[in-house]
């Protein structure tokens, strides 16, 4: 399923920093990296993103029209969108509700399937919802193409593989994305504002390349509901991230719009979410090609 450049992504490890929030030493590894780090916090001014993966702009559905949706999602990818940003939500793991499986599909007939990993046309699934494993299948089954899922909910859910399916075994991020994978899906974990970025690490360290992620995604808002407030205080994981993994896709998802671009972008994100900044815009196709110039011209 993974093209070189994919395989290339998972693998790139920068060793320049290896620090977390809590601005803790890193110990030498078998990648290489120095065995005494200084101590350093994750300033931005600290961590100079290196050369990122192209731009990626996926406006986030939740802010079109509903009432022609089809429509909606066929007219931004002409007007220059890379892929089309779907959130997800069930009541539960956020507090609230969206839509499920069967829009997906009615929708997916409206924009061509992407010829190849991450091009144009990806349905980028963002899943707010507690059971995270039980709806891999009707997903794929609707033109998903990949599958978001939050660390948060893999963590504490079910290994439970339908709706209707029970398990008493646990689920875990790895097993996630090496479900996601099986399912012919590109994987993508997500975290909420509350959760270091230092979690991840793990995750993306791993030399098992079906449990390695093809993008994280960092929350920078609340998860749950649009029109919040963009929180910068989320951009120093990103800047981390980019530092130690040069290669990988890292989104950002709340807030975004002209006014912000400039801060996600010099942080190191290359896929970027807007809602309302595109689809309330009067002319969408020139709010995204501003969002993707931002973000190019600090490659």
């Amino acid at each position: 399923m993974s093209s070189t450049e994919d395989e290339e992504k998972k693998q790139g490890k920068c060793s320049d920093n290896d620090e977390t929030d809590g601005g803790r030493e890193a110990d030498g590894d078998a990648n290489g990296r120095d065995q005494q780090q200084p101590k350093a916090s994750l300033q931005m001014e600290a961590l100079t993103p290196t050369m990122s993966p192209p731009a990626i702009i996926a406006p986030s559905i939740l802010s079109a029209d509903f009432a022609a949706l089809g429509k909606a999602c066929s007219d931004t990818i002409e007007q220059g969108a890379s892929w089309l940003h779907i959130d997800i939500m069930d009541g539960h793991f956020v507090p609230n509700m969206t839509f499920g499986a069967p829009v997906v599909t009615k929708i997916r007939p409206h924009v061509k399937r992407p010829s190849s990993a991450h091009g144009t046309g990806t349905f980028d699934c963002h899943m707010m919802i507690a059971e995270p494993k039980k709806w891999v299948k009707d997903f794929q089954k609707a033109g998903c193409d990949l599958y978001c899922f939050h660390y948060e909910a893999a963590i504490s859910s079910t290994a439970a593989e339908t709706p209707a399916d029970h398990s008493e075994s646990r689920t875990s991020p790895k097993d996630m994305i090496r479900y996601v994978h099986e399912q012919g899906m590109l994987a993508g974990i997500a975290i909420k504002p509350d959760t270091p970025v230092d979690v991840l690490w793990d995750i993306l360290d791993n030399q098992t390349q079906e449990e390695a992620p093809d993008m994280v995604l960092i929350m920078t808002v609340h998860p749950g509901f649009g029109g919040q407030k963009f929180m910068a205080s989320q951009l120093p994981k990103v800047a981390a991230l980019r530092q130690r993994y040069p290669n990988l896709n890292i989104e950002v998802d709340g807030g975004l719009s002209e006014a912000t671009i400039d801060q996600a972008a010099d942080a190191g994100a290359n896929v970027i979410v807007a809602g309302s900044a595109v689809f309330g815009a009067k002319d969408p196709a020139d709010v995204i090609a501003k969002l993707r110039d931002a973000v190019e011209k600090r490659r």
